[in-house]
């Protein structure tokens, strides 16, 4: 399946999914995120080359549906999430900007329903992904600056090309992160490192962030790297992957008692379905196993 943009073929057969809200809903959405869905694995491309996939409204509400589209796929096992071009994304666009705040443009922190805790466009963008079942890989390079970098932080694992520059690059525009970066931040660095990040705006290289904790790890070819790392993921039961996912995400978040009922929750849950039953099996007949999606 290709919504916005070319396929980019990593082996395997795509498929179509088209739930309400899909990112076709929105053409200028769709043209600024694509994506594919092959062998379990969803490859999704901000597509915006020519502007450093700088954010403007439909960048926004493309990676919202897009996020949302997966969501209600369950054949989706695992994310992996990058840009075209030579940046990951450079923040906020310019322009897009001048015209938010004149009203010509819906700003990205304009209220909206939802579900989840994020409050507003900009926070459900890179929120979206903390939120699938599945996990999610960011392949960064270039920049990876103020919205682009929260984005990035919504996913579960960064892996970032050593020439990757990313800064919360708000403060020099007289704003503060509003895309759910101020809390997730901390989590990631430390309160301390996170405060000075945020009132300097300094750009940080990829070495410095990889010993920070702002990026997992760096790879000279991180997304060639994200795709093997979700090929192996892919390759595990989805229902254990999916409770692993929501487990570690739980840690530091609620206390010790509700954190070991979710782990005894899931154990439970899963000794003896049919998936754990085939993980067993084919371990010990040495043979790939044949998982079953979640309904």
């Amino acid at each position: 399946m290709t919504v916005g943009g070319d396929s980019t073929a990593h082996g395997g057969a795509s498929h179509d999914a088209s739930p309400a809200g899909a990112a076709a809903d929105d053409p200028a959405a769709a043209a600024r995120v694509s994506y594919t869905v092959r062998d379990g694995i969803a490859d999704v491309r901000l597509d915006r080359p020519d502007k450093r996939n700088a954010l403007d409204p439909a960048m926004f509400t493309g990676l919202v549906q897009v996020g949302e589209r997966l969501r209600a796929d369950p054949a989706v096992r695992v994310v992996v999430l990058s840009g075209n071009g030579r940046s990951f994304c450079a923040g906020l666009d310019v322009a897009a900007f001048e015209a938010m705040t004149t009203g010509e443009h819906t700003r990205p922190d304009e209220a909206r329903s939802t579900d989840g805790p994020a409050r507003s466009l900009g926070q459900q963008a890179a929120h979206v992904w903390t939120e699938l079942a599945v996990p999610v890989i960011a392949a960064l390079h270039g920049h990876a600056y103020g919205g682009g970098l929260q984005i990035a932080l919504g996913a579960d694992i960064r892996l970032a090309a050593p020439d990757t520059r990313l800064s919360v690059m708000e403060i020099a525009w007289g704003l503060v992160p509003d895309m759910t970066g101020t809390q997730v931040l901390p989590e990631l660095v430390g309160r301390d490192v996170a405060m000075e990040l945020t009132l300097t705006g300094r750009v940080v290289e990829a070495a410095e962030a990889a010993r920070l904790g702002l990026v997992t790890r760096t790879e000279d070819d991180p997304l060639a790297a994200a795709h093997a790392l979700a090929g192996e993921i892919a390759e595990q039961s989805p229902d254990a992957v999916r409770d692993a996912k929501y487990l570690v995400n739980l840690a530091g978040r609620t206390g010790l008692a509700e954190g070991f009922a979710a782990e005894q929750a899931a154990i439970r849950r899963l000794i003896g379905s049919p998936n754990q039953v085939e993980a067993v099996r084919a371990k010990q007949s040495s043979r790939p196993p044949t998982f079953t999606d979640p309904a």
